[in-house]
Parts: C-alpha cells; sequence; structure tokens
C-alpha cells in the first residue's frame, strides 16, 4: 500500500508520548513493505535536523517548521470563534500545501491520521480510505483542565474542551475508521455516536531498551519522570510535594525524590529547595534515574490515554505507584502489577511499603515486567493495527465502492 500519514509532531527521535505511538506505526507500516509519506510540524531548527533522522523509517517525509510564538497567535485569533484554539496552534499554510501536493501528485490506498488537531488537513478528502486515530479524546482533558485552573483560566480551558468535543465529533464523521489509545479512550469515542467504525490499540513499550539491570538501587528513593512543562506532570508533582512525600520523610527521614524531565518551569525548580528534593531538568538517558529508585511514582489527577512513564519503569522492572487516572491507560492490575492510590496517606503507604520491603519490591518488578511483555508488547499492538486498517479499507470499498485506478 501507499500511504500518507500525517501526525502533529514530527514523530522523530520518539522520545515523547506525542511521537512514540506515531513512530512505531510508521516503522510497522514500512517494515510490513508499505510505501510511507510522512508529513508533520517541527517547532524549531533543531528538532527539524533531528527530525530527519526518519528517512529510514519511511518512503519520504515531508517537514514544515513552525514559530511558537506565530503558533500561539494562530490559537488566540480562534478564540472568539466556534474553532478550537488548537486547530490554529497545529495548523501551516506550508505543511497544508505539501500535503495537497502529495495529493495530487500520486494516489494514496490509504490516509493515516495521528491526533485530531491534524485531521483539518484532509478532511476534504473523499476517494481514499481514512483512519483518524484520535489517540487521547483531547476535549476530555481540557474539560478535566478547568477544574485545576484558577477563574478566569478555568473558563478558557472549559470553553476550549467545549468546542474541541464538537470538533471531534465532527471530525468522526469525516473519517472512515476512528481508533483510541484506550478502550476507556473508545468508550469517550464511542459515546458520541457519531463515527462510522471505531476500535481501539493500545501503546507498547520497547522492553529490549527499557529492561531490568543487575546494579541494584537505592531504597530511598523515589523517582518521577516526564516533561515539566507539561501541566499535568506539573500539578502531580507540586502536591506530591505538598502533601505526600512530607509524610514519607516522617516515616524515613532519609527518603529521597529525583523530579526528572526536560524544561522545569521555575515553580517546579523551586521543589529542589525542599528537604531531599532534586530537580534535574533535562537528562540525555531517563533509564539510570527510574532503574536507581525503590519506586517510580505517577499520581496523576489529570490523565487520559496511556502514560508511557509508567510502561517504561514496569518494563525495567521498578514498581510503579500511581493514581486511578494514570493506572486507567495501562492494561494491569492493582496490588498485582502496580499500586494505586487515591489519597496523599495511599501513595505514602504505598511508597514506604516497596522502599522497605525487598521482597515486596521484587514481586511487584516481576510481575510489572511480565505484565509489559504480554500486554504492552507493540508487535502485538501493531497487529491489531493491521486488523482495523484491513477492515477500513474493506469498509470503505464495500459501502463507497471500487475507486477507480
Amino acid at each position: 500500500m501507499n500511504i500518507l500519514y500525517v501526525c502533529h509532531r514530527f514523530p522523530f527521535p520518539p522520545k515523547r508520548g506525542g511521537k512514540i505511538r506515531p513512530f512505531n506505526m510508521i516503522r510497522h507500516f514500512s517494515e510490513a513493505g508499505h510505501k510511507v509519506t510522512v508529513c508533520s510540524l517541527a517547532r524549531s531548527d533543531d528538532e527539524a535536523a533531528e527530525g530527519r533522522g526518519i528517512a529510514p523509517h519511511c518512503e519520504r517525509f515531508e517537514m514544515a517548521v513552525v514559530s511558537n510564538p506565530f503558533q500561539t497567535l494562530r490559537m488566540v485569533a480562534r478564540l472568539p470563534t466556534p474553532t478550537p484554539s488548537s486547530l490554529g496552534y497545529f495548523y501551516s499554510r506550508d505543511l497544508q500545501r505539501a500535503i495537497d501536493a502529495a495529493l495530487e501528485r500520486e494516489r494514496f490506498d490509504l490516509i493515516f491520521v495521528h491526533c485530531s488537531s491534524v485531521a483539518q488537513y484532509v478532511e476534504h478528502v473523499r476517494d481514499i480510505p481514512k483512519i483518524l486515530d484520535f489517540g487521547d479524546m483531547d476535549s476530555q482533558k481540557w474539560l478535566e483542565y478547568g477544574k485545576y485552573k484558577p477563574f478566569p483560566l478555568s473558563l478558557g480551558y472549559r470553553l476550549e474542551g467545549a468546542k474541541l468535543e464538537r470538533e471531534e465529533k465532527r471530525l468522526a464523521r469525516c473519517f472512515d475508521m476512528s481508533t483510541a489509545t484506550t478502550r476507556a479512550e473508545w468508550e469517550t469515542l464511542e459515546s458520541y455516536g457519531a463515527a462510522a467504525h471505531t476500535d481501539w490499540f493500545p501503546n507498547g513499550v520497547d522492553a529490549t531498551f527499557f529492561k531490568p539491570d543487575a546494579e541494584g538501587y537505592d531504597e530511598d528513593s523515589l523517582s518521577f519522570i516526564g516533561r515539566m512543562d507539561y501541566y499535568p506532570n506539573q500539578e502531580c508533582m507540586l502536591e506530591f510535594c505538598a502533601k505526600t512525600f512530607p509524610l514519607v520523610r516522617a516515616k524515613r527521614p532519609q527518603a529521597k525524590l529525583l523530579i526528572v524531565g526536560a524544561d522545569p518551569s521555575p515553580e517546579i525548580r523551586r521543589l529542589g529547595e525542599l528537604p531531599g528534593v532534586t530537580v534535574t531538568g533535562s537528562v540525555p538517558d531517563v533509564r539510570p534515574y527510574i532503574l536507581r529508585s525503590a519506586a517510580m511514582v505517577a499520581p496523576l489527577n489529570i490523565a487520559r490515554g496511556t502514560q508511557n512513564k509508567i510502561l517504561e519503569a514496569m518494563a525495567m522492572g521498578v514498581p510503579v505507584v500511581t493514581s486511578p487516572m494514570g493506572a486507567g491507560g495501562v492494561d494491569a492490575l492493582d496490588e498485582e502489577h502496580f499500586l494505586v492510590g487515591r489519597t496523599p496517606e495511599e501513595y505514602a503507604h504505598h511508597a514506604l511499603r516497596i522502599m522497605g520491603n525487598p521482597e515486596e519490591r521484587g514481586r511487584l518488578a516481576r510481575a510489572g515486567r511480565e505484565r509489559m511483555l504480554t500486554n504492552h508488547d507493540w508487535s502485538a499492538s501493531m497487529r491489531r493495527l493491521d486488523g482495523i486498517v484491513e477492515r477500513c479499507i474493506e469498509a470503505f470499498h464495500r459501502e463507497r465502492g471500487p475507486v477507480a485506478a
């Protein structure tokens, strides 16, 4: 097949959540013998230079380099309109021209879009089967933000969430198949009653890259891994340091917390002034920080879809303490593969339970990695994707008739 693949962040290198899922799809399609043209955005010259490393994994790529200030102006311009600001942030005339030229130049057998914010580039195409992989239902994340942000920001987030939910329903009607990352996200998609066909396929984890080692761990150390310019990560660490970590330190005064992730805000950097807390900023490789920890904590109050940080820690044989929101996107069981807390007291209890009990840590480490190998394997997820693609194309030709060559 000849596939046009459109995504909202240039999918190489696959070092963050928004890039990992599309990269694994692109690589899979190419390894299966399909020709893939990748179309996406880069937000700096450095990102563009790195992104060119996608070349061995696709037939060709089209990249539009945009600037954050200009894209922010696009967002602001849409505030008084019914159009979600998110669509403005991810729109580029250059990318639209490149996609239009590709569609004019050659015949594609499938258009695959990852993320609703870039569905706008191909929503008008009617003569090619199209799949929209929402991944997470972004509208629900914006609506959740509205519960945590102060007024009047909360009003803005709720308005954007409502506009985006309406847009998600409209876009679902423009595609032949709509998919999501988890069963919970799929249920939200299904509840819209807008898509012709729906399904879901999970994120995986590279268990050969994220794997245990034999160097041991620090029984007093906890870690949190994630980009620290991302509001859900900021919010959960601010609350954890204010309410949970003091409870851990009260029972275990030597306890340490490592907050590891790029671009920490000034408020997050100030957490490094608290006893036992270290804020690292960007690091070349997160794996040593996780591997040396007794546990990785992910007490997320705002979370949609699958948290890759949880998959990666479990694949490395490091126990995870998380929230119901964080656990919702992972195919694993509380108390068997990881520990789920709901209050600061429960988070502290779970963390201390792991830190003070090597046998319990070992049990969770083994069970967590085994679950990743069986239930979050990329090859299994991609086989599921292959079935989705096949059903989409069959339904397209059945419902619309064969397309002339």
